[in-house]
């Protein structure tokens, strides 16, 4: 087994980055284990744009030097923090080159197993290692907590999957696709499709499709008074939820589950409305039942007019999005699921982002129902890396003060 760590990050997306980042401007001793941006890397279509804007779509620093548009500066590459889209080769070559510069010590593994310990846990990565941490930050990306409709699962394998599997589209090329969906993953996976050449349907159970406004970088008074901007968009509960985080952990459970589900519903962007004109769309349809035959995908839906359809196609795509669930956490011992607290299917935590596992903590999606809506964007990682961070600091006795980036560099604090 290998040396021990005082602390260890599992993922390396925005939140996990993030936190690294400020643990080391700390000089605190962690490992990060991870793939950098694996999500945005590997799991979502070539060619597609965020549907958050520039000022939302960042990284962060403890000194905010590093910020998309900085990076956007230094590169020479157009940026607005409102009214122009980022792209998702822009936005993961900035996540790569923050890990480069923050996360240097990173180590592309995964963890395969996660158990307790007397004086801390024990990890298990895929290569082999094992190791013991003091503290585990859990910062696991949406990729865990995929959901497809269980009705989809009637169908052979190789009929459907889910958008999240989708990096590169070409494959369709040619082929009849179904997509199942109303929100952003849906209409981009719709509009990609039909771009190189696939001959997708969208349906979706909405009766309407919903798409974000676009925001120039001017406001009137009126419209900054009626609609403040903030993070999450305009709109003074938008930025409730961006600005105030901690406030949510105080609101009644059921509450904050019912928000978390129902806040910014399905939506797609505002650029892209106009290149799904192309799309043929049935919408009011809820699917009830799928078979495969004739190497075909068959689904029938029951329309908001009372009338059953069917439509055949050669693949259907699930865009319906992810539910958070701590048993989705496959690395987790049994023995940790057990003890930790839940609030609906994810575990319930301190104002630090710490489970009632003592040590262990979570950050990123799983969060939601403590911390409120903030925690399904990147955004929220300013807030979560900031709190772990020094709570981290504090419980491990380490001040900000205590040591600068060259002593903690000279004394090796940044690695293992």
């Amino acid at each position: 087994m290998s040396v021990s760590t005082d602390i260890t990050i599992v993922g390396a997306g925005p939140y996990g980055l993030s936190i690294a980042a400020h643990l080391k401007q700390l000089g605190m001793r962690f490992r990060i284990i991870g793939s950098p941006m694996h999500t945005w890397r590997t799991h979502m279509p070539k060619g597609m744009h965020l549907k958050s804007a520039g000022l939302s779509a960042t990284l962060f620093d403890p000194e905010r030097k590093f910020r998309l548009k900085d990076y956007c500066r230094q590169n020479g590459i157009p940026y607005e923090d409102e009214g122009l889209p980022i792209s998702l080769e822009l936005f993961t070559q900035y996540g790569i080159a923050f890990q480069q510069q923050f996360a240097p010590h990173l180590e592309e593994a995964k963890v395969v197993q996660l158990k307790k310990q007397r004086d801390g846990f024990e990890l298990t990565l895929d290569n082999g290692d094992q190791f013991t941490s003091g503290k585990v930050v859990l910062a696991v990306g949406i990729d865990y907590f995929r959901y497809t409709p269980a009705v989809l699962q009637q169908l052979n394998n190789q009929h459907f999957s889910h958008s999240s599997q989708h990096h590169d589209l070409s494959r369709f090329a040619g082929q009849e696709v179904a997509i199942i969906g109303s929100g952003s993953s849906a209409i981009d996976m719709a509009v990609l499709l039909n771009e190189i050449g696939a001959k997708p349907l969208l349906l979706a159970r909405r009766t309407a499709l919903n798409f974000n406004q676009k925001e120039g970088r001017v406001r009137g008074l009126w419209s900054r008074v009626l609609a403040p901007m903030s993070g999450l968009g305009p709109g003074w509960k938008n930025l409730l939820c961006a600005s105030a985080p901690g406030l949510f952990r105080y609101l009644p459970d059921q509450s904050r589950i019912r928000i978390a589900k129902d806040f910014l519903g399905p939506s797609g962007a505002w650029f892209i409305q106009e290149r799904l004109d192309k799309v043929p769309i049935m919408l009011g349809q809820q699917l009830i039942s799928a078979y495969s035959a004739q190497d075909k995908a068959h689904l029938r839906f029951w329309g908001a007019d009372g009338k059953i359809s069917e439509i055949q196609a050669d693949h259907v795509i699930a865009a319906t999005g992810y539910k958070a669930d701590l048993d989705r956490i496959s690395f987790l011992d049994a023995e940790i699921r057990d003890q930790i607290q839940l609030i609906g299917n994810t575990p319930r935590l301190s104002r630090n982002f710490e489970s009632s596992v003592g040590g262990i903590y979570f950050a990123g999606p799983s969060t939601v129902n403590n911390f409120g809506p903030l925690m399904r964007f990147a955004l929220g990682a300013g807030y979560a890396s900031k709190k772990i961070s020094q709570h981290l600091a504090s419980e491990l006795g380490v001040r900000e003060q205590s040591l600068t980036r060259q002593q903690a560099a000279v004394s090796g604090q940044y690695q293992r």
